[in-house]
């Protein structure tokens, strides 16, 4: 799935109250994004030390843990995904607490959505400006802003999921990432696990990616996973 043509934007929203986080995921879903959803602050730290969100969107008054230290927590890991806080804690000085414990914006409930909308598109953008505009590795180059993809200086044309794929693997150069890793990053959490779109989507990458070049750059590693590098 695209986003207004772009590489899908996954989120994740940790929130207790299940009228809004039903409203919230339903109508990011809508809009094309990938969305996660958990109910517990605990959790809600395992599924960000993930580290495959593009955004978090969390409640302050969470189970487990509240919003404010699930969000020191994430930032004390070094992880700079962007955090907007979804809460219904609306005083200046909450607010102010909320943006120094290192929330990038701070939306009070009751809200617009389409605010939302807005507001995760400025702190996606903030993300990006610190993002390399071009990915390379040997003579494979993707930029994600362009959606353009050449080998040797010759274009590939993709699919926006093959996009997609392509984008997360050249992003993790070197590293090995499973099925899962990609499945969870790619597509939904909760996407079928027991199917072979993994499989399928990788093979057809390569027929593009690969096929016509004497040095193949996407490599399976059986059992394991796949990584994209350089021999």
């Amino acid at each position: 799935m695209a986003l207004n043509g772009k590489v899908t934007v996954r989120v994740l929203v940790v929130e207790d109250d299940p009228d809004v986080g039903g409203f919230v995921c339903q109508g990011l879903r809508e809009h094309g994004y990938a969305v996660d959803w958990v109910s517990d602050g605990k959790l809600g730290l395992d599924y960000a030390s993930s580290g495959v969100h593009d955004v978090l969107i969390l409640d302050r008054m969470l189970p487990g843990l509240d919003g404010l230290e699930l969000l020191r927590k994430v930032r004390a890991k070094g992880i700079s995904t962007p955090v907007l806080f979804l809460t219904g804690r609306s005083s200046v000085a909450e607010r102010i607490e909320g943006l120094d414990a290192g929330a990038d914006d701070y939306l009070v409930k009751p809200f617009s959505f389409a605010e939302l909308l807005a507001r995760i598109r400025v702190v996606l953008r903030r993300g990006a400006e610190a993002t390399p505009t071009v990915l390379q590795v040997a003579d494979l180059r993707l930029d994600p802003a362009a959606r353009v993809v050449e080998r040797a200086g010759r274009r590939i044309d993709l699919s926006s999921k093959q996009f997609a794929l392509l984008e997360y693997l050249m992003r993790h150069a070197g590293q090995v990432v499973s099925r899962t890793m990609i499945l969870e990053h790619v597509w939904d959490f909760d996407f079928d696990g027991l199917t072979n779109v993994v499989e399928v989507h990788i093979n057809r990458l390569r027929n593009k990616v690969d096929r016509d070049f004497d040095r193949p750059l996407i490599q399976t590693l059986r059992g394991v996973g796949y990584v994209l590098r350089e021999e």
